[in-house]
C-alpha cells in the first residue's frame, strides 16, 4: 500500500462527503490541521492521482449562474482501498517536527540574554493554542459523556482530546523549563 499518507487522508474526508480541492485543503486548516499537514500544491496533485489510479471520481458542480466547481467523490475501489488501509496496524512511530525543540537542541549558541523570550514566546504561542483547543472541545461536545458521543463525531472527539493532552503537555513542559532556565547560569 505505500506510504501515501495523503491518498489515505484525502480518501477518508471523500468518505465523508463530496468536497471540492478548496473543501479538501480546509480540513487541513481545520479539524486535520491538529495532527497532520498538507500544502494546497501537494492535495491537488494527490487528487490527479487518485482521479488516474479510478479511486475517487470528479464532477461539476454550478454554484450560482457562473461559478463552477469540480467536486470530487470517492469511487467504490477509492473506499476499497481506504477501508484495506484502515484496518492494517502502523508499527511505525512518526518523529514530530518541531522548530523550537530542534533550537532547543543548539542552546549553547543562543545568547544567554535571549533564551528566556524564546521559551515565553513559545509558552505564549502554546498557551493560546491550548485555550483555542478547549473552547472547540467545549462548543462540539459541551459536557456531553463520551459515551453518548455520536458515531460521527467519535473520531473528532479523539482527535481533539489527543490535541488537548499534547498542548497540556507541552505548556507544563514549558513552565518547568522556564524555572529551570530562571534559575540557572549556564
Amino acid at each position: 500500500m505505500g506510504k501515501r499518507i495523503l491518498k489515505h487522508a484525502i480518501l477518508g474526508l471523500l468518505s465523508k462527503k463530496d468536497m471540492s480541492g478548496y473543501d479538501i485543503t480546509g480540513e487541513f486548516k481545520e479539524e486535520i490541521g491538529q495532527f497532520w499537514s498538507a500544502k494546497h500544491s501537494q492535495i491537488y496533485i494527490e487528487l490527479k492521482k487518485l482521479l488516474s489510479e479510478n479511486l475517487i471520481s470528479q464532477y461539476i458542480e454550478m454554484s450560482g449562474e457562473k461559478l463552477e466547481r469540480k467536486m470530487h467523490r470517492l469511487t467504490s475501489e477509492g473506499k476499497k482501498e481506504l477501508e484495506q488501509w484502515l484496518v492494517v496496524p502502523d508499527e511505525t512511530i512518526e518523529t514530530e517536527k518541531d522548530v523550537f525543540i530542534l533550537k532547543l537542541y543548539f542552546i549553547k549558541h543562543i545568547p544567554k540574554d535571549k533564551v528566556e523570550a524564546l521559551f515565553r514566546n513559545q509558552f505564549n504561542i502554546r498557551s493560546a493554542k491550548l485555550a483555542y483547543l478547549r473552547e472547540q472541545y467545549q462548543q462540539i461536545f459541551g459536557e456531553q459523556h463520551p459515551l453518548e458521543i455520536d458515531a460521527d463525531q467519535l473520531g473528532h472527539y479523539f482527535v481533539l482530546t489527543k490535541a488537548i493532552s499534547r498542548e497540556e503537555s507541552y505548556v507544563k513542559w514549558l513552565e518547568q523549563s522556564l524555572e529551570i532556565i530562571k534559575k540557572r547560569e549556564y
